[in-house]
This record gives C-alpha cells, structure tokens and sequence, in this order.
C-alpha cells in the first residue's frame, strides 16, 4: 500500500521476476500506463531494453500501440553506450510532444495512432 500512496519513500525494490512483474505493472498506473513505462535488465555482460509491457501482440499492427514506453527504452539504452546528447535530444521531443497534449494515443485519452504519435515526436527533434 505504501507503494502506492507514498511511492517516492522507495529508491530501489528487490523483486523476484514474478512479482517484478506485478509491482511494475502497478507503478506504471501512477506514471501514466504501461504505454508510458521503459524497462532495462542490465547485467555484467549484455544489457537488454524494452517497453515494460512487452511485446503487446494483442495490438500488434492495429496502429494503437503508445510507442512512449519503447521510445524511452531507447533513451536508456542510448545514455548506456554513453550517447547522452541523442538521449536527451529524444526526450525533449517527446515531453513536447506530450506537454502540447495535441497528439496522444488511445491509452492517454487521445485519437492519434501509433504514427502519428511517433511522426510529432520526430518533428520536434532539433
């Protein structure tokens, strides 16, 4: 419960995959949805990043998809390899995108596809 009604108290949460998975599906409603939540697994020797929904094949090809989550997930990859200007240049983008409130998917109470979403984004790439 404290999770939920006090959320910034918690810098770290040691989960095992199971209820990972539940606590990250959770938080994602504070943030917004799971449209909105990037994932990164991190080890010694490889680094995998992805949306934290997953792949979302009950979706797939239908243009709804939120395409945020895999957006940021690319953002941390990016500050991974030590490509902190593109990391940056992304995510100034998309809070511009979002702040306008102009364009947004299904799941953030809009109208516009996954396309449309992601062609705003890069138009306001420098």
């Amino acid at each position: 419960m404290q999770l939920v009604l006090n959320p910034h108290q918690f810098d770290v949460l040691l989960l095992s995959n199971l209820y990972g998975d539940i606590v990250s599906d959770l938080c994602a409603g504070l943030v917004g949805g799971l449209g909105m939540v990037p994932a990164a697994n991190i080890g010694e020797d490889c680094a995998v990043f992805e949306a934290v929904h997953g792949s979302a094949p009950d979706i797939t090809g239908k243009g709804v998809a939120n395409p945020t989550a895999l957006t940021f997930s690319g953002v941390l990859m990016l500050r991974h390899l030590g490509e902190n200007e593109a990391a940056d240049a992304i995510l100034k983008a998309t809070f511009a995108v979002l702040e306008e409130g102009k364009i947004r998917t299904a799941d953030l109470g809009g109208k516009a596809s996954t396309q449309e979403y992601a062609e705003a984004v890069i138009q306001k790439l420098d």
